[in-house]
């Protein structure tokens, strides 16, 4: 859902794009800091119930997920290598975020129940990003989705947030909401493979 905004936000983050060019910042290391500092919020700030400060440590960095792609196309270097790191550390990235949150529950929150819960989230999120991946790696496409990885951080943020800032159950509800979300998208996007393979080869012929 939210993915249709990434061509808007891109044009947002250009002027700034420039500037860490400009000085000499390359594209895989804005990649690097960016998961970095992702992690670092979630796996500092979030286990110890500091919710809200972690949020916001994590939004900032991961503003540098659109930044460095469009590092990479203003300087002209695109490159396969860019695309490979970037889309394996967001994967760090996100398992990270999910990661906090599930030792949030586990620690302050004392609850095995929602920590199973987180644990979910987290699989069937990087279930989701595989199968996309695998599906592209055969020729195939297994995009969208109910819940997409900008739609994951999205609401798992927005949880996190409110929940820092002291009303309750709301991180609850939202990992659970995304542990099924990401169960249907799943399915989802294996059916979009399994219609794309019933498609007789006009060429086989």
């Amino acid at each position: 859902m939210l993915e249709r905004f990434r061509g808007a936000w891109a044009r947002i983050l250009g002027p700034f794009a420039r500037f860490l060019l400009r000085h000499g910042v390359s594209a895989d290391l804005v990649t690097l800091l960016g998961t970095l500092g992702v992690t670092a919020g979630a796996l500092i700030c979030v286990p110890r119930g500091w919710l809200w400060q972690g949020v916001v440590i994590i939004t900032i960095f991961v503003f540098s997920d659109m930044v460095d792609g469009q590092m990479a196309k203003i300087s002209g270097t695109a490159s396969s290598w860019g695309a490979f790191l970037d889309s394996s550390l967001d994967r760090l990235g996100d398992a990270a975020v999910f990661g906090g949150v599930l030792l949030y529950f586990v620690g302050v929150h004392e609850s095995l129940l929602w920590a199973s819960v987180a644990l979910a989230a987290l699989v069937f999120g990087q279930v989701t990003s595989y199968v996309k991946a695998r599906a592209e790696s055969l020729g195939f496409t297994a995009g969208g989705g109910l819940a997409a990885r900008a739609d994951r951080l999205l609401v798992i943020l927005a949880g996190a947030l409110v929940a820092g800032l002291g009303v309750p159950y709301v991180l609850e509800v939202a990992t659970a909401l995304l542990a099924v979300a990401s169960l249907i998208t799943v399915f989802q996007r294996i059916m979009q493979v399994r219609r794309q393979t019933a498609v007789p080869d006009v060429n086989a012929a």
